[in-house]
């Protein structure tokens, strides 16, 4: 078992519980000279209940968006001193892809995500994708609660 993380994998939907699980990210790599891959996933289904508008165009913006997040996101590890950031930018269910595909892609040995994200909703039906992460990931996973300092 070591000590030391040398892959981190980030989840950021936008929400400020990611915002303060990529500050506690860009510490604990500081502190490990660890990578960072940040992850953000585009709910696909979602695309399935907009019946009445050009699901080309939602998903168009929702790409648009989570690119700019994510440039957002590496500038500031970067400027920050993390030495090697990632973006990974993927659709499909995120309580799925951020703990399979995304954890083997960037080789990770932890993954930071919030407490709770963007999607209420979803978290009061059928819980949240922290809870899903923690249950199936095969690396350790940090689910930060508040940004509070050491």
């Amino acid at each position: 078992m070591s000590l030391y993380y040398r892959n981190i994998l980030v989840a950021v939907d936008g929400s400020i519980e990611a915002e303060w699980a990529f500050k506690k990210a860009i510490a604990i790599a500081k502190r490990n000279d660890a990578n960072i891959t940040l992850i953000h996933v585009i709910d696909s289904r979602s695309f399935a209940t907009v019946e009445s508008y050009d699901r080309t165009t939602v998903g168009e913006r929702a790409e648009t968006y989570a690119e700019d997040v994510m440039a957002k996101y590496k500038k500031e590890a970067e400027l920050a001193g993390v030495l090697n950031v990632q973006t990974l930018i993927e659709y499909g269910s995120p309580k799925v892809i951020i703990p399979n595909e995304g954890a083997k892609k960037a080789n990770a040995d932890l993954i930071i995500c919030g407490a709770t994200g963007l999607n209420a909703v979803e978290r009061f039906l059928i819980g949240s994708v922290s809870e899903h992460i923690t249950r199936s990931a095969e690396c350790d996973v940090l689910v930060v609660r508040n940004e509070k300092e050491e």
